[in-house]
């Protein structure tokens, strides 16, 4: 169990603060836990690859910057401050031109690229 996750935070995250910590774009963090869901921060920029998530749905709350998610239906615009669903089994592809800083709310242990796996696939339960 990570040290971080065993006690109790004395303060609030804040989200900016954890996500400029990240030294690498497309590498998500965990900055808390509820129940059996991870609240992530991530720094992104570009496109990612399309995936899906067949067993969950996934949350994107935009913190800075704008985010594009990719949908076979067409691409939502995210600002800050914003939050979008995308619902399980959707196959999607986020991306954003010039870096912007996210957080995700997703059951723990989903890979960041689904069952596409491959070189973007990010390590799970690391903590910042």
């Amino acid at each position: 169990m990570p040290a971080s996750k065993q006690q109790a935070p004395a303060q609030p995250v804040n989200l900016n603060k954890k996500a400029s910590m990240i030294d690498q774009q497309w590498s998500p963090r965990v900055v808390a836990e509820m129940n059996d869901y991870q609240f992530k921060v991530v720094r992104i920029e570009g496109e990612f690859i399309w995936h899906s998530h067949p067993e969950t749905d996934e949350a994107f709350l935009v913190l800075e910057g704008t985010l594009r998610i990719d949908l076979p239906a067409g691409c939502v615009w995210v600002q800050p401050g914003e939050l979008f669903v995308v619902p399980r089994g959707v196959e999607h592809r986020t991306a954003a031109q010039g870096e912007a800083k996210l957080m995700m709310i997703e059951p723990r242990g989903v890979l960041n690229t689904g069952h596409e796996g491959g070189e973007r696939t990010a390590q799970n339960d690391l903590w910042i």
